[in-house]
């Protein structure tokens, strides 16, 4: 038997939440990982990617699964359709015996999935359909024939998980919260963490271990006490919190989406998975993985853990990391006469009395916080239609202040292409007619009017791009239903961001010039030009350089 150390792994889902940060730490547990990605190019800006190998697939695509086990040992499957709309159940499904027979096949030594955490004593009829899926799918998995570990979470509290974005965003906005009764549903939260460590220690079961394993910290409380005891280590003023029992999960999904980042189409399963107390049975996942002191880590410290991330910017994956299903996916074409149609186009540019590097931190650091730079009510109104119509809105924010990577959800947005100091390309992921694209560059200034001042870098030239492919008739109709605004929205974009971009190489100039003035201060006056030294009367006398007599008046 192959030795339990240096193990080849296989992620799926490597572009999601627990994906993401499940690789970084299996590489430093000493294994070689290889994550499988529908689009590989997402994974490309993680700190990590460098030392992995990614190759390009799907879990429905039979051949492309084969291939990625070739030569796994253990395969971790951490793919489900959280918000996959209907039929969503059969995909599932389908994806899961795919997975178990070719991992079969390929003579994978272990599976590990991670699962929900299904009430007890509840027919699997009356589960949500969320809750059903998650637990066939383990069910599919434990009978392939490989030894599999199933671990199976309730709420899993971490900086930029769905669910606490959900309790952080309705504790914070709300000091009077009307709330469905499931509020009052006991669950077992459990740490991002102790998670990643259950997974992490799984890779090395002995081979007769084949099993689901509750996993959940060491606390037990309604979800109301968990937004209380949210709203005490956020340093926040006491919550009142009123239930009324006639809030359906339906209901429920679209008050969470009005308060909170978290879609409609994310949120309902979401709520519909606290209709049943969700408390672990047993604890004998610790017989294999070992808890060290100090865990698990109970919800006070993972609430506190949490914020701390999110306070210091320092969030490496949000559950918006994966595309929600229905979200376009399709590249920007290279050729806009291509198969697929018309391909309609708003270009604007203009020179920038700025440095590129001004102009790039400007560019980079857009949406979020810093909104978009023009007519904030039409930014804003257009992601209220999206939530309405089901869509992400535009409360999704961004995952670090003033950096960027391929695969960032970005407002309503997904970061499609970045070149550093160059080009920012956006896929929208609203809802739309069609396809659509907003592309900005930052270049020097090929042909700058005239030189710059000796005090500032060369110009800069802002280029800004939206397109929009159409899908029928209503998709044409879109588009110039729409195009009068754009001179409003995209040229004062333009007109701002090379604003703001000015305003940035000002203030980078004046604060070194305070900086020239404070060190030429501290040099001694004997030292200085003649035109920075104080005249003698300015000198206060017991700064002076002693006199003559100095010795004899202070012996």
């Amino acid at each position: 038997m192959k030795a339990t150390t240096g193990l080849h792994c296989l992620v799926t889902g490597a572009t999601g939440y627990i994906g993401g940060r499940l690789v970084p730490e299996l590489l430093d547990a000493g294994h070689r990982v290889r994550c499988l990605a529908r689009s590989p190019e997402k994974l490309r800006d993680h700190p990590w990617a460098g030392r992995t190998e990614i190759v390009r697939g799907d879990v429905t695509d039979a051949a492309s699964v084969a291939e990625a086990l070739r030569g796994i040992d253990v395969a971790y499957y951490l793919v489900h359709a959280l918000a996959g709309g209907s039929g969503f159940e059969d995909r599932d499904r389908a994806a899961a015996r795919i997975f178990a027979e070719r991992a079969r096949a390929a003579g994978v030594r272990r599976i590990v999935y991670l699962g929900g955490l299904t009430p007890a004593g509840i027919r699997a009829g009356d589960l949500s359909p969320h809750l059903r899926s998650r637990a066939e799918v383990g069910e599919i998995l434990l009978a392939s024939g490989v030894p599999t570990t199933v671990l199976r979470a309730a709420v899993i509290i971490g900086s930029g998980s769905a669910s606490f974005e959900m309790l952080r965003y309705l504790t914070e906005r709300l000091p009077v919260m009307v709330t469905p009764s499931w509020v009052g549903t006991r669950v077992q939260p459990v740490a991002v963490r102790d998670v990643l460590r259950y997974l992490v220690g799984s890779a090395s079961m002995p081979p007769e271990v084949s099993r689901a394993f509750d996993i959940g910290g060491p606390d037990v409380l309604t979800y109301e006490e968990m937004m209380r005891r949210y709203a005490v280590v956020a340093a926040l003023p006491h919550r009142l919190i009123l239930r009324v029992p006639m809030l359906t999960p339906r209901l429920s999904s679209h008050w969470i989406g009005l308060v909170t980042p978290v879609p409609r189409a994310l949120a309902r399963p979401l709520a519909e998975s606290l209709r049943h107390e969700v408390v672990c049975a047993e604890h004998d996942i610790a017989r294999y993985v070992p808890d060290p002191p100090g865990a698990p880590i109970g919800v006070d410290r993972a609430v506190s853990l949490a914020l701390r991330r999110v306070r210091e910017a320092d969030v490496t994956t949000r559950w918006s990391s994966a595309s929600l299903p229905g979200a376009p996916s399709d590249p920007l074409p290279t050729d806009p006469d291509w198969a697929g149609g018309s391909l309609y186009a708003d270009e604007r540019e203009r020179a920038v009395d700025a440095s590129p590097a001004a102009l790039w931190r400007v560019v980079e650091g857009i949406g979020g916080e810093n909104g978009w730079y023009s007519f904030p009510l039409a930014w804003a109104v257009r992601g209220w239609l999206d939530r309405l119509v089901g869509g992400v809105g535009i409360r999704r924010g961004r995952r670090d202040a003033a950096r960027l990577r391929v695969g960032d959800s970005l407002d309503f947005w997904r970061v499609e292409e970045i070149e550093p100091g160059r080009l920012l390309r956006l896929r929208a992921e609203m809802r739309l007619p069609g396809l659509a694209w907003l592309e900005m560059y930052a270049d020097p200034d090929p042909d700058p009017a005239q030189s710059p001042p000796a005090d500032r870098a060369p110009g800069a030239r802002y280029r800004q791009r939206a397109l929009f492919h159409p899908h029928g008739l209503l998709g044409h109709l879109y588009w110039w239903s729409v195009s009068p605004f754009h001179a409003v929205v995209f040229g004062g974009m333009a007109r701002n961001i090379a604003r703001a971009a000015r305003r940035l190489d000002d203030e980078a100039a004046a604060a070194g010039a305070a900086a020239t003035r404070g060190t030429a201060s501290e040099r001694p006056a004997s030292e200085r030009p003649a035109s920075e030294r104080p005249a003698p009367s300015e000198v206060p006398e017991d700064s002076r350089p002693p006199g003559p007599d100095a010795e004899r008046e202070n012996p």
